[in-house]
């Protein structure tokens, strides 16, 4: 059995569910709209060119979730998963997905995007796993911090090896497919790096590298 292992935000995802998230709360008028907008935009700049402070930009993602309680987040949530994220899902990721379960492999979703967005959308992708950015929760309730290592470049890789110290999985002859320069710390940890729909930087990297490109659009 190989390890499978995909990032989720246009990878498998047409779009990416942590900036999504933060327009939905936007256009549902939960947060400042103009300032929070303006913010979402400017991490998700950062993030594209792989300049993203991550602690800062979770101080400002993780702070909704402080302000609510976990009920109405989750009532949230599911209006999100159907008025967004079920136009993101791609036919291609879905058969891909399934490629793999046919050759009886463990499919594991590695993502930066912290657990309350992405738990939902890993159970709907039908996958074995998720490692995600962890919202840190105390008496039932997100404070607004993060908990341990966030899911992000290298704290891929870090969270990864803990995962699979935890679990006694392989990384014999493993695979991981990303659109994102920032994973290029885990793609050259694996047997199989793919690029999905890659951004310019990784395009030019797995040219370099001779790693296969593929489009799930």
């Amino acid at each position: 059995m190989s390890l499978a292992i995909f990032d989720l935000d246009n990878t498998l995802l047409n779009g990416d569910s942590d900036h999504a998230w933060g327009e939905f709360l936007c256009n549902k008028g939960i947060v400042d709209t103009q300032a929070y907008r303006q913010a979402n935009d400017y991490f998700y700049q950062q993030y594209q060119k792989g300049t993203l402070d991550i602690l800062e930009f979770l101080e400002f993602a993780l702070k909704p979730l402080s302000e609510h309680e976990p009920a109405v987040l989750e009532q949230l949530h599911q209006e999100f998963m159907q008025t967004t994220v079920a136009s993101m899902m791609l036919d291609k990721a879905a058969t891909l997905l399934q490629k793999h379960r046919d050759q009886g492999d463990y499919l594991l979703i590695i993502t930066a995007t912290n657990r309350f967005v992405t738990g939902p959308i890993a159970a709907a992708l039908g996958v074995d796993d998720t490692l995600a950015t962890e919202p840190e929760m105390i008496d039932g309730r997100y404070t607004g911090k993060v908990a341990g290592i966030p899911c992000f470049q290298a704290g891929k890789v870090e969270r990864l090896n803990a995962w699979l110290a935890q679990t006694g999985r392989s990384m014999d002859d493993s695979y991981f497919y990303s659109d994102s320069i920032n994973d290029k710390p885990l793609l050259e940890r694996v047997t199989h790096p793919v690029a999905v729909d890659p951004d310019e930087r990784l395009k030019q990297t797995a040219e370099d590298n001779g790693w296969p490109i593929i489009s799930l659009r």
